[in-house]
């Protein structure tokens, strides 16, 4: 393909498709420039569209009138406005208000643009395939491909783009209703093939869009799979009658599909580049197609008038839009899970269901939900539990005999500062600060239980007499400087990752001299060629080091902590024997999920024999291996519900670290569905960890159900005071938040500028 010529403002522009996206970029590229020529070509007819109504948020509206009055004023006239979102689940109804929408039907928006696109002069060609894009990019400046989600266009190039698609697990169908809904409805259906759902909203006074979504076994259960499009309407109408009023559905070229997540890892070639579904998808439920695609034409044309070549701006589109792009792609895909596991959440009470649904992406919190509506969000936060004006982090959970007096836990961090296992000074101020700082449950980094149980020379251990008279005065510092606060001792063995550099000198290399022996479930390397081949454990190894852990509890029971989690996450000894990638024993302790289980339940019984019985002990897995052939979520369940059968009293639900090829899917929040699967799956109390990094985040989660407790490392790390300073910034002075009496001057925020101006009196008109 030819570079385009970095001399020249693109005047031949070719436009493949003729959405809202490619309608949009053609307007708005010929407004900015009149003397450009710019044809357009869509297969479809002018009238032809699939799908009815579209949505588009506030946010996208104001970069319309910004940069083009005439269709801006064209939509504000025909847009249908509402606030309401209804959900309805067993036969209640639960309203939540102050979300505002807007929304038109979907050929009318095609309309105004067709009549925007000709008043300036735009060639559009309808019925029409347009040129192969080699030879669109041979005889125009610039081609704009808006060819939708199957793009030939990036077909044609698929070795330079390099698209990456994602099919999902539920099928769904756009229809429509001759009415209009009053809210933004989602209504759930629970029928003997299973659960299915209807996500209804109004785009004209007398007109609804209706989808209906279920899962593919559900659906083929369900009979779909045979109907057609008339077929399918009607059944649908049937299921959700009352939803309908017994009014009738209609489709329009309409037909049952999987949602399919594009991601393209280059967006421009030569002269060509993608907007809108060409270059990316994100799934219907956060109203996210036309949107996107809208703000992608927005932006392209913004860069193109910005930079003075075409090479520039097109890299600057990119750079522009692919933060954004990528975190409405995370919205989207947590929504779409959440869409997919409906039926874990469908027994928690309808309030926190509510809510539940209403922040599944992450987008809506607790604290903007508040703002929005007030009066729900203050139900459902009675329905939890939460005392009159405290957050939902504040309120107290008991586990065991030890009653937390918040959910926030200051996660295990590895500090790599102990000598010869033995915490010091460096541990007592870490750990001492980070208890002063208000968190109900302040963990250890993992203590581990035997020399060769290390990752690194600098790790803390519990093996000697010496270091449990060290952790013994760390613990009585917590417990008498900070009273309220609950100290936690994680047990570990680092198995085949262990004998490596301190991270700051080489995150999982091996040691350049001393090093030892490691050990695991199979002879597997962690990373061949770089780590040790470890050695698999006989009979008289895994007894020996069920004993070491065994004897580290009694340790820890001795020095006074509260709280004892078991480490079974991240690829370290016993993480190892739950993986398959992992796990390629040929005895008693392989092959199926109950046989790679056996050997860590048999040290979690022994630990458990050993630990007091009124302290309770936590677990901690690794959900997910990130890897294919690994650990699945169903398998995360089963692997909780065997610990909790064996008396674990929460569940810390981490993911990936267990194989080094792995490809974790990194967001905020990232790792806390599966905490939520979990929990809803079994009712047992779970800790979410992950990229949690506000306190909004914290009241979101519990709120929703998702989480008991929430642990944080990174905030801590960058604020030992996180959690008072949340308090702080919430005006909560309650006792789930107790500032140290030393540090009580402080629990206000320090002034930062004048406040005595004198207040206005007189309002004049």
């Amino acid at each position: 393909m030819p570079a385009p010529d970095a001399g020249r403002a693109p005047l031949r522009i070719a436009v493949i498709g003729g959405g809202p996206g490619g309608l949009y970029a053609a307007a708005l590229l010929k407004r900015l420039d009149p003397a450009r020529s710019i044809t357009l070509w869509e297969r479809n007819a002018p009238d032809d569209t699939f799908g009815f109504g579209v949505v588009l948020s506030d946010e996208t509206l104001g970069g319309i009138e910004h940069a083009d009055p005439a269709v801006y004023q064209a939509l504000r006239a025909e847009f249908v406005r509402w606030d309401d979102i209804d959900i309805v689940h067993r036969g209640r109804t639960l309203t939540s208000g102050g979300h505002g929408f807007a929304a038109l039907g979907r050929r009318r928006l095609l309309e105004l643009l067709h009549e925007r696109c000709r008043s300036l002069g735009i060639e559009l060609c309808f019925r029409a395939e347009a040129p192969p894009a080699a030879e669109l990019s041979a005889a125009y400046d610039l081609v704009v491909a808006a060819d939708g989600v199957h793009s030939p266009t990036r077909q044609a190039h698929a070795a330079h783009f390099a698209p990456h698609i994602t099919s999902h697990r539920c099928r769904y169908i756009w229809l429509a209703a001759d009415f209009a809904f009053d809210a933004f409805r989602f209504e759930i259906a629970e029928t003997d093939h299973g659960v299915m759902q209807l996500h209804g909203y109004p785009y004209a006074a007398d007109s609804s869009t209706v989808i209906v979504e279920m899962r593919e076994e559900v659906w083929s259960a369900a009979g779909f799979d045979a109907l057609d499009e008339q077929a399918s309407a009607d059944q649908c109408a049937k299921i959700f009658t009352d939803a309908l009023g017994g009014r009738p559905l209609r489709g329009n070229n309409s037909s049952w599909t999987a949602f399919r997540t594009v991601v393209n890892e280059r967006w421009s070639y030569g002269n060509t580049v993608l907007i809108g579904d060409a270059a990316h998808t994100a799934h219907f439920s956060i109203g996210s197609g036309t949107k996107l695609a809208v703000e992608d034409a927005l932006a392209l044309a913004a860069c193109i008038e910005e930079h003075p070549d075409l090479p520039t701006a097109l890299g600057a589109y990119e750079d522009e839009r692919r933060p954004v792009v990528a975190s409405t792609q995370r919205a989207a895909a947590a929504s779409l899970r959440w869409f997919e596991e409906l039926e874990h959440h469908l027994d928690q009470p309808v309030r926190q269901f509510a809510f539940n649904l209403l922040t599944r992406s992450r987008r809506v919190t607790h604290d903007n939900l508040r703002l929005r509506d007030p009066a729900f969000t203050s139900a459902v936060e009675r329905e939890f539990g939460c005392p009159p004006g405290t957050p939902p982090m504040f309120t107290p959970l008991r586990l065991r005999g030890l009653e937390l007096r918040n959910r926030v836990v200051v996660s295990p961090m590895d500090m790599y500062s102990a000598v010869d296992g033995v915490p010091g000074d460096f541990h007592l101020v870490h750990l001492g600060a980070r208890a002063l700082g208000g968190a109900g449950l302040v963990m250890t980094e993992m203590v581990c239980v035997s020399p060769e149980g290390r990752i690194t020379p600098g790790c803390a251990g519990l093996y000697t007499s010496e270091q449990a008279t060290a952790w013994r005065r760390i613990a009585d510092f917590v417990h008498q400087q900070a009273p309220g606060t609950a100290f936690g001792v994680q047990l570990g063995h680092s198995g085949r990752k262990g004998s490596t550099k301190l991270m700051w000198d080489g995150m999982d290399q091996p040691l350049d001299t001393g090093n030892w022996p490691v050990a695991a479930a199979s002879p597997l390397p962690y990373r061949p060629g770089v780590n040790q081949v470890p050695h698999a454990l006989d009979r008289a190894g895994l007894t020996a080091i069920r004993e070491q852990f065994a004897a580290a509890a009694r340790r820890a029971a001795d020095c006074g902590f509260d709280l004892l989690e078991l480490h079974c996450a991240h690829g370290y000894l016993l993480s190892g024997f739950l993986s398959p990638l992992t796990n390629q024993r040929a005895d008693g302790y392989g092959g199926s999920l109950t046989a790679r289980l056996r050997y860590p339940l048999e040290v979690f019984d022994a630990v458990r024999e050993i630990w007091p019985a009124e302290r309770p002990m936590t677990v901690r897995v690794s959900a997910t291996d990130w890897a294919e052939g690994g650990t699945s979520a169903e398998d995360a369940v089963e692997i909780a519900r065997a610990f909790a059968a064996h008396g674990a009293d929460a569940i810390d639900v981490s993911t990936g670290q267990v194989v080094a090829d792995e490809r974790p899917e990194f967001g905020r929040s990232y790792q806390t569905p599966y905490a939520d699967r979990i929990r809803n799956a079994l009712g047992v109390p779970v800790v979410a960890v992950g990229a949690i990094s506000s306190w909004d985040d914290v009241n979101s989660l519990l709120l929703a159900g998702r989480a008991d407790l929430c642990a944080l490392g990174r905030p801590h790390l960058y604020d030992p005071h996180w959690t008072l300073h949340a308090a702080a910034e919430q005006g909560y002075s309650g006792p789930g938040a107790s500032w140290p009496l030393p540090y009580r001057a402080g629990s206000r925020t320090p002034p930062t500028g004048r406040t005595d101006a004198p207040r206005p009196r007189l309002r004049l008109s």
